[in-house]
């Protein structure tokens, strides 16, 4: 049976490159008959390196059948994952989140969860001297992974493992690190063919706070001006995705990767309040700028209070 790799729905690039550096790893070296697949459509970031780097897009599923052997990357959340994920056969999960309740395994399995910024630096580790090995293309998709986790080292959530590791891949592949995060971040940036609900959805997660049910969005941006000036129309469109997704309230942080803060959209007092009790920010029209955050792992969902 083929062992399907995948990480969380909406896939961003760790979402979408780790899987495929995973299936490498398990087919070529653990002999294992792996595939990478995605939940949903990658984001543009995504769709670049995947164009760079020459990688065939993996296949989108949406139906999981029952005691597929699955491995779970970056993520361990249920909510991000198919509907069925419990009657898989979980056989691994890697991943750089928090440890979240509610999924379960047939058995004793590797899970691999550390406190760092990327996916794809956990499995540079895991790998270890069978790196060696690795073509080009996977190289460079884990390469794209850490950079786009670490916003080229200037999250929050950046360690020196993550550090060290991107620029060692970096010098294999003769990769300038900045100039190439610039033409990956331009490419996460030009988001003018999506409507305000694939924007709202494009990288978000599920949160309850204190009972109320959240969906969190991100949108990481070097040019946030074309986002803010559709910023009536973003907000017009959070209640019906709210009522579609079953979540209260939807909040959406536009991150300024140059200027390293964050604009948090906020169309009502709920929101508001929520933004004055989170970040001590004081709320006078409908956005507010947080300065310094960047991270929704680190900073925002930690500091989430009503």
């Amino acid at each position: 049976m083929t062992t399907l790799v995948f990480g969380h729905k909406s896939p961003d690039t760790d979402s979408t490159g780790s899987p495929i550096v995973w299936a490498w790893y398990l087919n070529n070296i653990k002999g294992i008959d792996a595939k990478p697949v995605l939940l949903g459509e990658p984001n543009t970031e995504a769709l670049f390196v995947l164009d760079h780097w020459n990688l065939d897009k993996p296949e989108i599923i949406t139906d999981l059948p029952a005691d597929t052997d699955v491995v779970i990357v970056d993520t361990n959340n249920p909510a991000e994952l198919p509907a069925g994920i419990n009657d898989a056969n979980i056989t691994g999960i890697i991943d750089h989140h928090r440890l979240v309740a509610g999924l379960e395994t047939r058995g004793p399995i590797e899970i691999d969860i550390q406190p760092l910024a990327c996916t794809a630096t956990i499995m540079w580790k895991k790998i270890g001297k069978d790196w060696a090995q690795t073509p080009r293309e996977i190289k460079g998709a884990a390469l794209s992974c850490i950079l786009s986790d670490t916003l080229e080292f200037r999250s929050p959530t950046t360690t020196q493992e993550d550090r060290a590791i991107a620029h060692s891949i970096a010098e294999e592949l003769g990769v300038n690190i900045t100039e190439y995060a610039e033409k990956m971040f331009a490419a996460k940036s030009d988001v003018s063919a999506f409507s305000e609900e694939e924007l709202l959805r494009m990288d978000s997660k599920e949160f309850d706070l204190e009972g109320t049910g959240l969906r969190v969005s991100v949108l990481e941006t070097t040019s946030p001006a074309p986002l803010l000036e559709r910023k009536d129309a973003l907000m017009a469109a959070m209640p019906g995705v709210a009522k579609a997704d079953g979540a209260a309230e939807v909040l959406l942080f536009i991150v300024d990767i140059l200027k390293e803060e964050a604009t948090l959209l906020v169309p009502n007092d709920t929101v508001k309040t929520i933004a004055e009790k989170s970040f001590g920010a004081a709320v006078t029209g409908d956005t507010v700028v947080l300065p310094g955050i960047m991270s929704r792992k680190k900073q925002i969902i930690p500091s989430l209070t009503m």
